[in-house]
Protein backbone atom coordinates (compact mmCIF):
# COMPACT_ATOMS: atom_id res chain seq x y z
CA UNK A 1 0.00 0.00 0.00
CA UNK A 2 1.24 3.46 -0.88
CA UNK A 3 2.03 5.82 2.20
CA UNK A 4 0.11 9.44 1.45
CA UNK A 5 2.60 12.28 2.31
CA UNK A 6 1.93 15.98 2.84
CA UNK A 7 2.64 18.22 -0.40
CA UNK A 8 4.72 21.48 0.51
CA UNK A 9 4.68 24.81 -1.92
CA UNK A 10 6.40 27.92 -1.23
CA UNK A 11 5.39 31.11 -2.35
CA UNK A 12 6.25 34.83 -1.65
CA UNK A 13 3.30 36.65 -1.27
CA UNK A 14 2.45 40.37 0.02
CA UNK A 15 2.74 40.41 3.67
CA UNK A 16 -0.48 42.35 4.13
CA UNK A 17 -2.10 39.58 2.50
CA UNK A 18 -0.66 36.72 4.92
CA UNK A 19 -3.53 36.88 7.20
CA UNK A 20 -6.35 37.03 4.27
CA UNK A 21 -4.58 33.64 2.44
CA UNK A 22 -4.16 31.82 6.33
CA UNK A 23 -7.87 32.71 6.88
CA UNK A 24 -9.08 31.42 3.26
CA UNK A 25 -7.34 27.84 3.83
CA UNK A 26 -8.21 27.46 7.07
CA UNK A 27 -11.99 27.56 5.64
CA UNK A 28 -11.05 24.76 4.14
CA UNK A 29 -11.17 22.90 6.72
CA UNK A 30 -8.46 20.20 6.74
CA UNK A 31 -7.19 20.75 2.94
CA UNK A 32 -3.74 22.82 3.76
CA UNK A 33 -2.06 24.70 6.64
CA UNK A 34 -0.91 27.80 6.05
CA UNK A 35 2.89 28.41 7.52
CA UNK A 36 4.66 31.87 7.83
CA UNK A 37 8.43 31.77 7.21
CA UNK A 38 9.58 34.73 7.02
CA UNK A 39 7.26 37.57 7.39
CA UNK A 40 9.22 40.65 6.27
CA UNK A 41 9.54 38.98 2.64
CA UNK A 42 6.26 37.61 2.81
CA UNK A 43 7.20 33.82 2.33
CA UNK A 44 4.76 31.30 3.59
CA UNK A 45 4.73 27.47 2.90
CA UNK A 46 1.26 25.59 2.23
CA UNK A 47 1.53 22.14 3.54
CA UNK A 48 -1.27 20.34 1.69
CA UNK A 49 -3.01 17.19 3.02
CA UNK A 50 -2.70 14.10 1.18
CA UNK A 51 -5.58 13.70 -1.76
CA UNK A 52 -6.57 17.63 -1.28
CA UNK A 53 -3.73 18.53 -3.85
CA UNK A 54 -6.70 19.50 -6.66
CA UNK A 55 -8.62 21.26 -4.53
CA UNK A 56 -5.66 23.59 -3.28
CA UNK A 57 -4.87 24.10 -6.95
CA UNK A 58 -8.19 25.43 -7.90
CA UNK A 59 -8.38 27.77 -4.70
CA UNK A 60 -5.12 29.31 -5.41
CA UNK A 61 -6.06 29.28 -8.96
CA UNK A 62 -9.15 31.59 -8.02
CA UNK A 63 -7.40 33.26 -5.06
CA UNK A 64 -4.58 34.60 -7.60
CA UNK A 65 -7.36 37.01 -9.25
CA UNK A 66 -7.30 38.79 -5.87
CA UNK A 67 -3.68 38.28 -4.55
CA UNK A 68 0.04 38.26 -6.33
CA UNK A 69 1.34 34.61 -5.64
CA UNK A 70 4.96 34.18 -6.77
CA UNK A 71 6.11 30.16 -6.32
CA UNK A 72 9.24 29.58 -4.54
CA UNK A 73 9.69 26.14 -4.91
CA UNK A 74 10.28 23.85 -1.84
CA UNK A 75 13.14 24.44 0.54
CA UNK A 76 16.13 21.90 0.84
CA UNK A 77 16.12 21.86 4.45
CA UNK A 78 13.88 23.92 7.86
CA UNK A 79 13.37 27.41 6.78
CA UNK A 80 15.39 30.21 9.07
CA UNK A 81 12.82 31.84 11.57
CA UNK A 82 12.76 35.69 11.39
CA UNK A 83 14.19 37.63 13.66
CA UNK A 84 12.31 39.27 16.62
CA UNK A 85 9.44 38.92 18.53
CA UNK A 86 7.35 35.33 17.93
CA UNK A 87 10.44 34.31 15.92
CA UNK A 88 10.12 31.32 17.25
CA UNK A 89 6.08 30.70 16.18
CA UNK A 90 6.26 30.83 12.31
CA UNK A 91 2.59 30.91 12.18
CA UNK A 92 3.04 34.49 14.12
CA UNK A 93 2.96 37.42 11.78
Amino acid sequence: MAQLETTTRIFRIERKDIAFLKFIIEAYEGIAVLTTLERDSGAVRLSIAPGCEQEVTAVLADLRQTIRMEPLGTPPGPFPATAGPGADRPDDF
